[in-house]
This record gives structure tokens, sequence and C-alpha cells, in this order.
């Protein structure tokens, strides 16, 4: 990655195509559980960043693919390093919700 990846701003809606194209993936809503609750991405699941080692309970496998986003895309970010980081292997942050054009499920 070089120095200006890291200001590179992932489209949400890119990675949700590229999200229901892959099969077995996991889209992941790092939120916090309050802001999931006031709308989120149908068929995502809820770990907020700060319990992103929880994630062996949505998935143990080290290949799954994740999807993950926040609000912005700065948690989303922040928490695909750390899946990296645990050895997680086909994790994407497609970034964050604010942009998405998509439906919503409240």
């Amino acid at each position: 990655m070089g120095f200006f990846d890291f200001f590179k701003i992932p489209d949400i809606n890119q990675g949700m195509q590229n999200y229901e194209k892959t099969s077995g993936a996991v889209l992941l809503d790092v939120r916090t559980s309050e802001e999931y609750r006031e709308g989120h991405i149908v068929g995502s699941k809820n770990l907020p960043l700060q319990s992103i080692t929880n994630i062996t309970s949505i998935t143990g496998r080290k290949d799954t693919p994740l999807f993950v986003y926040c609000h912005s895309g700065s948690r989303s970010r922040q928490a695909a390093s750390m899946l990296e980081r645990m050895g997680y292997t086909n994790v994407t942050n497609i970034g964050g919700i604010i942009s998405y054009s998509g439906k919503l499920k409240y």
C-alpha cells in the first residue's frame, strides 16, 4: 500500500456489487449496535469495532470473504486492518454507509 492509498475512499456501492457476486461472503457492519438499529444494509451482521475480536461468533474460517463497512469508512478501515492482523485473508473495506445508495433496513 502506497502513501496515497491511505486516502482513497472505497466506493460502498461498488463494494456491495462485489459482495453480492461473492459466494459465502459475510457483510460486516462495525458500527455500534445503536447505529445499526438506526438503519443498516439488509443481510449485514453487526460486530462493533470494539468487539472485532469476537469475529469467531460470525465465522471461524480465516478465508471467509469479509466485506466491512461503517458510517464513513474510518472504523471499517481499522476493522479490516485488525482482521488481517488476526489472520483473516479475504477482507475488503467497502467504506461508509453514508454513501450507500441502496435500501436500508430499520
